[in-house]
């Protein structure tokens, strides 16, 4: 158990952060999964549409720092192919 004031502060800091964090994550996962069940359905244009909402998602995750920048550069690259490939 935590002893000192910063400790404690530090604790309360850090399960904000989380909270926060994983939100951020499940924005990001779910506008992934919308462009790849518009891929498996085969629905170009609106593939193309939860791909553009996807990219600012995954951009904003990495300046907050909640994804690194090569991860979300392989994740849109791989989602772009599979846009372009239907």
């Amino acid at each position: 158990m935590a002893n000192t004031l910063q400790s404690k502060k530090r604790i309360r800091r850090n399960n904000k952060r989380a909270e926060i964090n994983g939100a951020r994550m499940s924005r990001i996962r779910t506008q992934v999964k919308k462009v790849e069940t518009a891929c498996t359905a085969g629905d170009k244009t609106a593939a193309a549409e939860a791909l553009k909402a996807a990219q600012p998602e995954m951009a904003k995750g990495v300046a907050k720092g909640v994804l690194h920048k090569n991860t979300a550069a392989r994740k849109l690259s791989r989602l772009t192919k599979r846009v372009a490939a239907l």
